[in-house]
């Protein structure tokens, strides 16, 4: 497995993800008309994707499932998250759900009839998960807005965001256990690391629903907002993040991801944080402190 200079992980690569053969199926695409408001949208298939400025949001378009993923929707998933990934221009990613949930996990119903579409890559390094990009690692920020059912596979991909944006009605959960059906996407990877481990298995052990507030003061919601803004407010959060100085603000994004998961030792994170934030020191810390130094953001205005 390669890392890049900011710490990013894509399947052992550094520059982009590849796919095994056979991995991701050919689909028709259909363009969609572009919005009122001017910004770009294509859809494919049961993934439609739409560009705000530098934002591209993500949305996953099986309503009359509860936008449970199948193993088409898993491939589409993962193929719009490659475009933002390479997409110099793109700043920060929205993952969604149409429809009113935000995603209720992997389609049971598709297992129940067709067992074979459960086959995946088992080398988490080769290929893809269950749900998709849930084996993603990424260079700019994620944020999930999430509504109505963000359950089982759903929260695992949740939590590949750096945030989450929480409507009020939401509802988080491991229902999956019920089913037998086991955590593969990276829950039980990432969400000790979010909220702690003895939360999380409060999660894990008893598949019990957890709604916006819980989820808020457990640490999984970083934001709790009225039904029907979650998805706006994701957007403007994302406008907000990124029109920080990029270079230094993902290189402290890649610290943090590093010392929680990579690093083998306090030392080897500290020296990771002071090397990958000293190439930004001459790009952006400089022409940074001469705007301080002018009287830009005083008495802590951003």
């Amino acid at each position: 497995m390669v890392r890049s200079a900011l710490g990013v992980r894509l399947w052992g690569h550094t520059s982009r993800w590849i796919l095994s053969k056979g991995t991701v199926r050919s689909c028709k695409t259909r363009l969609l008309s572009s919005s009122s408001n001017g910004s770009h949208q294509s859809g494919i298939m049961n993934v439609i994707t739409k560009r705000h400025g530098t934002i591209l949001t993500i949305g996953i378009n099986r309503p009359e499932a509860r936008n449970a993923v199948n193993p088409e929707t898993a491939s589409q998933l993962v193929r719009a998250f490659e475009r933002f990934e390479k997409d110099p221009s793109l700043t920060a990613a929205v993952l969604h759900g149409l429809g009113g949930n935000f995603c209720a996990g992997f389609d049971l119903k598709e297992v129940a009839n067709n067992a074979a579409s459960l086959k995946v890559e088992q080398d988490v390094a080769s290929g893809p998960g269950p749900m998709g990009p849930s084996r993603m690692q990424f260079s700019k920020p994620v944020i999930a807005a999430v509504s109505g059912y963000c359950v089982a596979g759903g929260l695992e991909l949740s939590l590949l965001a750096d945030m989450r944006v929480v409507e009020e009605s939401a509802t988080f959960g491991v229902f999956c256990r019920r089913f037998g059906v086991p955590l593969i996407d990276g829950g039980t990877v990432r969400l000790p690391q979010l909220i702690g481990l003895s939360r999380a298995l409060d999660l894990i052990l008893t598949g019990r629903p957890v709604k916006a507030q819980e989820a808020y003061a457990f640490g999984l919601a970083n934001r709790v907002v009225p039904d029907g803004q979650g998805l706006q407010s994701a957007i403007e959060l994302a406008e907000h993040i990124s029109a920080f100085p990029q270079k230094c603000m993902r290189s402290d994004r890649a610290s943090a991801y590093y010392s929680t998961f990579d690093a083998t030792s306090f030392r080897d994170a500290m020296q990771f944080e002071f090397d990958h934030g000293a190439e930004v020191l001459v790009e952006e810390s400089v022409a940074g402190a001469s705007r301080f130094a002018a009287g830009e953001g005083r008495k802590g205005k951003l």
